[in-house]
């Protein structure tokens, strides 16, 4: 395993800390960062959290691209300028899902991850953990959700779960590297 892995998987749950140690992640790669955001501001409460991942990154060499839909093409179209911080697939999820099945979109996503050059360190939640939502919808999405993550920490060189603040390296393991 090189020093610098080009996947990286950075997952956890809600306020686990995922989004800050993706940051320390890209941060510690040399060159250009570019910060490909997901999330779409659709309320004011969505705006402030938004906001405070974008105050908490600063302005210090990074450069936001906000693409909620096409990730593999974004993906493809910066490859070569540098580490890529890609948050969240949750949220990118639910943004697809919203225009039908998602199987193609994340079939591209681990196509595009698969041929990238440059490293890519991606957020995704972790929501397998919790009860068996009430409703179909949402069991659809948690069911999707999980298919994704696996199929994209399938493709990572390195996987890490946030806890409580707290990094855990999943991939590889200890004495695997």
């Amino acid at each position: 395993m090189s020093k610098h892995p080009r996947i990286t998987l950075v997952t956890g749950g809600a306020r686990s800390g995922k989004s800050a140690l993706a940051e320390s992640i890209a941060a510690g790669h040399e060159g250009g960062r570019i910060y490909i955001a997901t999330a779409e501001s659709w309320d004011d409460e969505m705006a402030q959290r938004i906001g405070l991942h974008r105050d908490r990154r600063g302005n210090d060499g990074w450069r936001t691209i906000e693409e909620p839909r096409n990730l593999a093409g974004a993906l493809a179209r910066t490859d070569g300028q540098g580490v890529r911080l890609v948050d969240c697939l949750t949220l990118w999820l639910s943004n697809v899902m919203a225009e039908g099945q998602p199987g193609p979109h994340v079939r591209a996503l681990c196509r595009a991850l698969d041929a990238q050059k440059s490293p890519v360190v991606v957020v995704t939640n972790e929501l397998g953990l919790g009860i068996v939502p009430e409703n179909a919808l949402a069991r659809r999405f948690r069911d999707e959700h999980g298919w994704m993550n696996q199929a994209v920490a399938g493709i990572a060189d390195e996987v890490w779960m946030a806890v409580s603040g707290l990094p855990l390296r999943l991939k590889p393991q200890r004495g695997t590297s």
